[in-house]
């Protein structure tokens, strides 16, 4: 029996509508609709229609990000030093962070790049924002950003599986070592980042978080300057328990011997950290925070 007419059209209509969604879905599968809006580390907000298939970074830090947030794959142009992981030594360089080849970026056509705030040349970065390139200003001052930059920059990238398990990794590992030494006796620190100048950091540093979350406090911390100058007198004067320094020569503490009466020399705590785990505000400064973790449990049994 045939369908009425009514009937008929009804059935067309569906079996139009159907194949409509049908390729609707098709079309959405392989044109993923992935609009993002956030927040970057200066307020600014960064908003793509599209997830960011060409980034090209402008820090060593950034490149640690954007990989471990599951965009590797999508990195086009990496800064100076951009060395870890090593799939991001084959990556095209795009110069220094304070001294970047602008035509080489926009040789590339990123959709995103990922600057550092206080590294990155402000007025190059202004530049490719009249190129109407999309910039996220990266500048990681504590964990809970390091984990939310994991999480944005995944956002941005349309890897938010592979971003979202990195920040929560990245916590549960911060929470272990909070629960161990969160109870620990405190130990005077001074961190030389470098040794003419003598210069430090001050408790806005994320290295300064490394240390409060192990027991240590910083002998200067309370100075208004991120990275002070200061003096070898102030230094013997507030006879740190510990001196640390991260990267440089291999004598890079050596004149602190000539003080038998300094406390860390005394007790022979004097210890050369990994630069790279804590110089950059990435993924892997949690590496360097159980380094600095297990430095200071040894401190603490030479009382």
């Amino acid at each position: 029996m045939r369908p009425t007419r009514p009937a008929a059209i009804w059935l067309q209509a569906r079996h139009r509508l159907g194949l409509a969604c049908l390729f609707c879905c098709a079309w959405l599968a392989s044109n993923p609709a992935h609009s993002a809006t956030v927040i970057d580390d200066e307020g600014n907000t960064v908003t793509l229609a599209t997830p960011a298939r060409r980034i090209v970074s402008l820090a060593p830090h950034v490149t640690e990000l954007l990989y471990a947030a599951g965009a590797g794959a999508a990195v086009v142009g990496v800064s100076q030093y951009s060395d870890y992981p090593p799939a991001a030594r084959k990556v095209a360089s795009v110069g220094g962070a304070s001294a970047l080849d602008l035509e080489q970026i926009i040789t590339l056509k990123p959709d995103l790049v990922v600057a550092w705030h206080s590294g990155s040349s402000a007025a190059q970065i202004a530049k490719l924002r009249t190129l109407a390139i999309p910039v996220f200003e990266s500048e990681p001052r504590d964990f809970a950003t390091v984990a939310s930059s994991l999480e944005r920059l995944a956002q941005l990238a349309g890897t938010e599986t592979a971003g979202n398990a990195a920040a929560a990794a990245f916590r549960a590992r911060l929470a272990r070592l909070d629960a161990a030494y969160r109870s620990r006796p405190p130990v005077r620190v001074f961190y030389q980042v470098w040794r003419k100048p003598l210069m430090t950091l001050n408790d806005a540093h994320l290295v300064s978080a490394a240390l409060r979350l192990c027991g240590g406090r910083n002998v200067f911390g309370a100075l208004p300057q991120l990275a002070p100058t200061v003096s070898r007198e102030a230094v013997l004067a507030q006879d740190p328990e510990v001196i640390f320094s991260a990267g440089g020569a291999a004598d890079e503490l050596a004149d602190w011997r000539r003080f038998p009466q300094l406390s860390a020399v005394a007790h022979d705590n004097l210890f050369r950290l990994d630069a790279d785990l804590l110089s950059r505000a990435g993924p892997r400064i949690v590496d360097g925070t159980e380094q600095i973790c297990r430095q200071l449990e040894l401190v603490r049994s030479r009382r």
